[in-house]
């Protein structure tokens, strides 16, 4: 297997190499990570089954894009495809390391540009994608609250119904959607899936982001996440307020942005998710 990444290794970057070295990574739940080197360059590679193939595909056509705005640091994807009963992603390797406030101010900010970077007039992307692996769906659509009431938490719905779970408050909530999502953004290009394993800073202090599930929507979905599963430290929500300030309301929209990813954590993994949508879904019905 990793003579035949190796050769796409150098097919694609026309520089010879071969492996030496192989040692696994800590990383998510998803996938499994390794780092291969050749005594001098270094590469990340992410590896799945062969048939999520298309979910590599999608996160590197998503890392270009994000690249594209020159806001903030991106690793770069060298190649990916299927090899036996493999699919994999070959990425740039990034030494990382840690960082201080003002390092999580200076990625605020260079969110907000981000955000700012936009040219697309309608919410979606171009294909369909994953969020962890579940399949994200993204077609272009031109109103905000539809496309998230439909496409993000009615279809975490509709999974959970088909595994057994009936939650009592979905359709109440699905009809309150239009009136909690009403502050018509503008599309913004977002990671789609910002919680603090998918961010860091390179030794020498550059904020980095990475694995994302990237489509046009609220920027506001990316501040959310963010508020999840420990939060950034407060240095990274000033440095995103200075460059462009949230609009009012968002305390109550980041419920229903969050509720996504509960959700979707729920038809992945069971267990205390569906105590937590539960809560969320109360929550956001409250306050209409």
């Amino acid at each position: 297997m990793w003579d035949a990444i190796s050769d796409q290794i150098q097919a694609v970057t026309g520089q010879p190499f071969n492996v030496k070295e192989i040692h696994s990574v800590g990383g998510g739940s998803i996938n499994r990570a390794v780092c291969i080197s050749n005594g001098q360059q270094r590469y990340f590679i992410k590896l799945n089954q062969a048939s999520q193939v298309s979910m590599f595909e999608a996160e590197a056509l998503g890392l270009k894009d994000l690249a594209v705005s020159n806001t903030i640091c991106i690793p770069q994807s060298i190649c990916w495809g299927t090899v036996e009963n493999n699919s994999f992603h070959v990425l740039e390797w990034l030494d990382l390391g840690r960082n201080s406030g003002s390092g999580w101010q200076e990625m605020g900010r260079r969110l907000a540009q981000l955000h700012r970077s936009t040219n697309a007039d309608r919410f979606g992307w171009h294909r369909n994608n994953t969020i962890g692996s579940t399949l994200q769906p993204n077609p272009w659509t031109q109103d905000w609250s539809t496309f998230f009431t439909e496409h993000r938490i009615g279809f975490q719905l509709q999974l959970a119904q088909r595994r057994g779970a009936h939650l009592a408050q979905a359709e109440s909530l699905l009809q309150a959607l239009p009136q909690i999502l009403n502050h018509n953004p503008v599309p913004s290009l977002v990671h789609g899936d910002l919680w603090s394993g998918n961010a860091g800073f390179t030794r020498s202090g550059a904020p980095v982001l990475f694995d994302p599930a990237v489509y046009w929507g609220d920027r506001e979905v990316d501040l959310a996440m963010t508020e999840l599963f420990g939060g950034f430290p407060a240095a990274f929500y000033e440095g995103y307020q200075n460059e462009w300030p949230l609009d009012a309301g968002y305390a109550q929209r980041k419920t229903i942005y969050n509720l996504y990813h509960i959700l979707n954590h729920f038809n992945l993994f069971g267990g205390g998710y569906r105590h937590q949508a539960e809560q969320l879904m109360a929550q956001a019905l409250a306050s209409v």
